[in-house]
């Protein structure tokens, strides 16, 4: 290993299965000390029996690493205070936070319940909200004291959220808003040394080898394209010094392919310079929309 994360300590939540698992041990390997945040909870949100954090943390430390366990809820102000705070009070420091966390209630949206959308909404986007917001205080502080953090924060997206997934209306939209949480705070916090990204994985998790399990199968031999372990060495590079000066963007990351994803830009344009009548934009738009490049397919659609 390069060791490339040797003395950086690391905040992963929902870190104890799938996709952050396999983050919280790259970073071990790397030679991070973990903070490990898993609420240990199911695949719908609902309280687990065990607590995945833990056992997670006893994986690195019996691998010859350093990390401790939170149990917090960090899509509640004191949850996501406390996960930093854990960090500082136990490692004196806090350069990185992977935020991961989050649950599936999948509906087509005639049928999705308000409490199902605000609950997906809360754990996603509220979920990666209340950590940043603690994690920058820290810094903001760092840097106003003269000690400028080379600080990171990776956020998790979704091909969802990017182009859309029928049946997934709620985790659609807070993985938009993921993005969009993104380009906000690379902006705000890049004068305080924080450098902001985020990832729109594919891989075989709890979310997702229901929904896709024939594709997601691993394969007898072979590479398994599917594995979460093969997103971990991006957001290991994100999350590290040597990501310097890469920040607002957006990755996505599928077995061994890494594409950077380019979101809206102007495209076509008219200009009358006055104000248009009803029906002459049926000729202007769709003339602009015949020069214009046709929007990627809406994941499960049937075009």
């Amino acid at each position: 290993m390069s060791r490339s994360c040797e003395g950086r300590v690391v905040a992963v939540t929902g870190g104890g299965r799938g996709l952050g698992r396999a983050h919280a041990l790259a970073f071990a390997s790397e030679g991070a000390r973990v903070v490990v945040n898993d609420l240990g909870v199911g695949l719908d949100g609902l309280p687990g029996a065990d607590s995945p954090a833990a056992r997670v943390a006893d994986e690195i430390r019996a691998a010859g690493g350093e990390a401790v366990a939170h149990a917090g809820d960090i899509a509640t102000s004191e949850g996501a205070a406390s996960l930093i705070r854990t960090a500082l009070e136990t490692y004196g420091r806090l350069d990185t936070l992977v935020n991961n966390a989050g649950f599936l209630r999948d509906r087509m949206l005639v049928n999705l319940d308000e409490d199902d959308w605000d609950a997906v909404l809360r754990v996603h986007l509220k979920g990666h909200f209340l950590p940043l917001k603690h994690a920058a205080a820290h810094w903001r502080t760092e840097a106003k004291a003269g000690r400028t953090p080379v600080a990171r924060i990776v956020n998790t997206s979704s091909g969802a959220g990017l182009l859309g997934s029928v049946g997934q209306g709620n985790y659609s939209a807070a993985k938009a808003g993921i993005v969009g949480l993104t380009l906000v705070a690379a902006a705000e916090l890049r004068r305080y040394g924080v450098q902001v990204n985020a990832i729109a994985p594919a891989a075989r998790t709890r979310m997702t080898e229901r929904t896709f399990a024939e594709a997601m199968a691993a394969p007898d031999g072979g590479f398994d394209a599917m594995a979460p372990e093969n997103v971990a060495p991006l957001v290991v590079w994100l999350g590290s010094a040597a990501s310097a000066g890469v920040t607002g963007r957006v990755f996505e990351a599928e077995g061994g392919r890494i594409t950077v994803m380019e979101g809206w830009r102007a495209g076509p344009t008219v200009d009358k310079g006055a104000r248009w009548g009803v029906a002459e934009l049926d000729e202007a738009v769709r003339g602009l929309l015949a020069g214009s490049d046709v929007p990627g397919p809406v994941y499960g659609s049937q075009t």
